[in-house]
């Protein structure tokens, strides 16, 4: 019924920076958060950011200072900035939206960051 579609990801170096999008479109009543998860070779699904319908934001200590989520509610949508990017950043990266009682995932983009 809902579908995020997923854009931006790719390869870089140590200390490049990348912008992750994410658009939201279907049947949504509302939309309470959206944010961002990963996940890693051999590692578990981490949270990287969530930013609420009022604007609060949460992030994984592992990023703050790094990375900025912003959202536009018109359009649904939600956008990831990374900076300072380093070799552990380099996972498959998941949009998440949550619309009370339904929470819907993205397909994943792929960032990887070598030298």
């Amino acid at each position: 019924q809902v579908q995020l579609v997923e854009s931006g990801g790719g390869s870089v170096q140590p200390g490049d920076s990348l912008t992750l999008s994410c658009e939201a479109s279907g049947t949504i009543s509302n939309i309470v958060a959206m944010g961002w998860y990963r996940q890693a070779p051999g590692k578990e699904r981490e949270m990287v950011a969530v930013i609420h319908e009022s604007g609060l934001t949460d992030f994984a200590n592992s990023v703050r200072g790094r990375f900025t989520i912003s959202r536009d509610n018109a359009k649904n949508t939600v956008t990831l900035q990374m900076t300072a990017l380093q070799p552990d950043d380099t996972a498959v990266y998941y949009c998440a939206v949550t619309h009370p009682p339904f929470a819907s995932w993205g397909q994943g983009t792929q960032v990887t960051v070598s030298s």
